[in-house]
């Protein structure tokens, strides 16, 4: 035996170590820009939202109100869901990882489907304590439509202040819930087979994921410019 045999790898060994560093990368990166994200805290706040929900229908909050009352709270609930995903935009590195990361607009766009998602899923667990006002189909266009506005608010102002454009949506709508609002962009008012607000809230969804993936939350300072 000699020195040059002991550099050889064992039988069988060059082909099944490098198969599992590959797997381990794949799925590590995606966890990094998750946890970088604070994506396991915005989990657990769509958990408690779905709970939220749960318990305003359970205990018939705001029945006194009546239906416009119903539909503000679920709607309150819903726009808190998508400032959630809107703020999970926001990255602590900035410029190095925007230089280096040639997989950041995969993983924008993944993490932001994966968690509207999310949260519908959640959302229409909690819709099972009661009757929710427009049902999961309603819930379905204003969590999406809403989402696409905070994904549009953290492209142009900042991940940190994606929910200024959900909430400045739900005070808008606020009013129009004791009207008869005759424009689609007004979807969150509007009955939930409205087929003009359903497609308002998909372009809307569509054009902020399209930002998020290509230019990313905004940083103070930077131009967008695609990635």
């Amino acid at each position: 035996m000699t020195a040059a045999d002991t550099r050889e790898p064992l039988p069988g060994a060059g082909s099944a170590w490098p198969a599992e560093r590959h797997a381990v990368a794949v799925l590590r990166l995606p966890w990094l820009y998750l946890v970088s994200r604070r994506a396991p805290a915005a989990l657990g706040l769509l958990a408690g939202l779905a709970v939220l929900l749960w318990s305003a229908l359970f205990w018939h909050w705001g029945i006194s109100g009546g239906r416009a009352a119903q539909q503000f709270i679920s709607l309150t609930i819903e726009t808190a869901a998508a400032a959630v995903i809107a703020v999970t935009t926001y990255g602590p590195f900035g410029e190095p990882e925007r230089a280096t990361g040639r997989w950041l607009p995969y993983l924008r766009l993944g993490a932001a489907v994966a968690l509207t998602a999310i949260a519908y899923g959640a959302l229409a667990a909690g819709a099972t304590g009661g009757a929710l006002p427009g049902g999961t189909v309603a819930l379905l266009r204003n969590l999406v439509g809403i989402t696409g506005i905070g994904l549009l608010s953290a492209a142009a102002v900042g991940g940190a202040f994606g929910w200024t454009g959900p909430l400045a949506y739900l005070l808008v709508t606020e009013v129009a819930l004791t009207g008869n609002p005759t424009t689609p962009w007004l979807w969150a008012a509007r009955p939930p087979d409205d087929l003009g607000g359903a497609l308002c809230a998909a372009l809307l969804f569509a054009a902020g994921t399209a930002a998020v993936t290509l230019f990313g939350a905004r940083d103070s300072g930077r131009r967008f410019t695609p990635e």
